[in-house]
């Protein structure tokens, strides 16, 4: 690969191996904006936006949107949006966090979050990352977690007490999903060992921490593979390969006549319907504001929206060698294909034949091949921000991502060239605007 697509694809998965959580991932998102001349606006404060400026907001801590305000008329050129989401299926854990069987074992107990497949969760070294909530000298503070160390473990059972394995693997969320943690330490009760972990590898102390979000996650770091490392597998890729793509295309972007937008959102695993998710007035109110900032009227607003094109940007199922049938007979998609458009005539995906038309164009411009997806009729399907991101603004979306397979496992497996092929067409969309 050449030195550009070398550099990308290693700024990719140092940022995957780097957010754990969707809050890592948006501290490190927004260290990387800051590099390029991105300031920090705060909700709660006054703005005052420049032609040609640059900002970014954070909601949550784990939401993210980036804009740059354009040369030209926004009444007119509009917002180019794009969306994707900071979340990924796993196990958090929950408010009692553990317990302590007869036998001496220290067990974490875990909720599901999103479609996670399992399975792929045992055997595996397991670390911790996530938010805590302290109380220092009477105020709230946040602060952020990671303790990267091979701390949890999730045993499979032999074979020899459950021949039927291979057979049936269903499991049950709520007995067999138990990270072990230690054995039994004397004099310690159950309430103690979370809280005594964080204190001995973050150094907060157990009787300032008031509330906490924490993640398990896979603490092996994602590798590039294949006989020419053409391939990247990893944790996390669905979404984030997507956040990294849109952020580095935002950052090397030039302001165009319209404003650019990244909407990085939380919580698209399980809904969407959060303040931080894109179920939510957040880009909408966003939008409204940077209008009003700019002095425009509420017509000047309407005019801009009305004028303005999204892509959803989430991760595609290419073919899978082995369970080929899976997809429909004439929407094949393939790892190194480029970038795939997805369809649905049940709006599970957002594309319409205008939305998809101006995202072949930006893959045009940009020189990368592009696919197209569409399930079988007999196969749901997942779906993505798009709905909720096109049907909330009223702003035309386009529903795409790379291919990769092993979606939702804890590593997941996808082509270097369609992470780049991707960033590309981010790019060429951007510029499509520009004055």
């Amino acid at each position: 690969m050449d030195k550009n697509t070398q550099q990308f694809a290693e700024g990719l998965l140092q940022y995957l191996n780097d957010s754990p959580t969707a809050f890592h991932a948006v501290e490190n998102a927004a260290a990387l904006l800051r590099e390029s001349g991105f300031r920090e606006l705060k909700e709660t404060e006054k703005w005052f936006l420049e032609i040609g400026g640059r900002y970014f907001v954070l909601k949550n801590s784990s939401a993210m949107i980036a804009f740059t305000v354009g040369k030209g008329d926004l009444a007119k050129e509009g917002f180019h949006i794009i969306g994707a989401h900071t979340d990924s299926p796993g196990l958090k854990i929950k408010p009692d966090a553990c317990t302590v069987t007869p036998d001496g074992y220290v067990k974490v107990n875990v909720e599901v979050y999103g479609g996670a497949i399992l399975q792929t969760w045992f055997d595996r070294p397991l670390a911790l990352a996530g938010r805590v909530i302290v109380k220092e000298n009477g105020t709230l503070r946040e602060k952020l977690v990671q303790i990267d160390k091979p701390v949890f473990m999730i045993p499979n059972l032999c074979i020899h007490f459950n021949r039927d394995k291979n057979e049936k693997g269903s499991l049950n969320k709520q007995t067999e999903i138990l990270p072990l943690l230690s054995m039994k330490a004397e004099g310690m009760e159950k309430d103690d060992y979370l809280p005594a972990l964080l204190q001995e590898e973050t150094g907060i102390e157990k009787a300032d921490i008031v509330d906490y979000e924490l993640f398990l996650y896979e603490y092996q770091r994602g590798i590039f593979t294949g006989n020419k490392q053409e391939f990247i597998s990893a944790s996390r890729i669905d979404d984030l390969s997507m956040v990294y793509a849109g952020l580095a295309a935002l950052t090397e972007a030039q302001t165009g006549a319209g404003c650019q937008v990244l909407a990085a959102f939380d919580n698209e695993e399980v809904g969407s319907t959060t303040a931080q998710g894109a179920n939510s007035g957040l880009l909408l109110h966003l939008l409204n504001r940077i209008c009003m900032n700019l002095g425009m009227t509420n017509e000047g607003y309407f005019q801009a929206v009305a004028n303005s094109t999204s892509i959803s940007a989430d991760l595609a199922h290419a073919v899978h060698p082995n369970y080929s049938d899976k997809h429909d007979t004439e929407s094949r998609p393939v790892l190194g294909g480029g970038p795939v458009i997805k369809y649905s005539a049940s709006q599970r995906y957002a594309t319409t034949a205008l939305s998809a038309a101006y995202f072949v164009e930006a893959c045009e411009r940009a020189g990368v091949p592009y696919q197209k997806f569409v399930n079988r009729n007999d196969i749901a399907g997942g779906s993505t921000i798009g709905p909720a991101l096109s049907g909330l603004t009223t702003i035309p979306a386009v529903d795409m991502g790379a291919p990769i397979l092993a979606m939702h496992s804890i590593r997941e497996f996808g082509a270097v060239a369609d992470m780049v092929y991707t960033k590309q067409a981010f790019l060429a969309y951007y510029k499509g605007g520009q004055l």
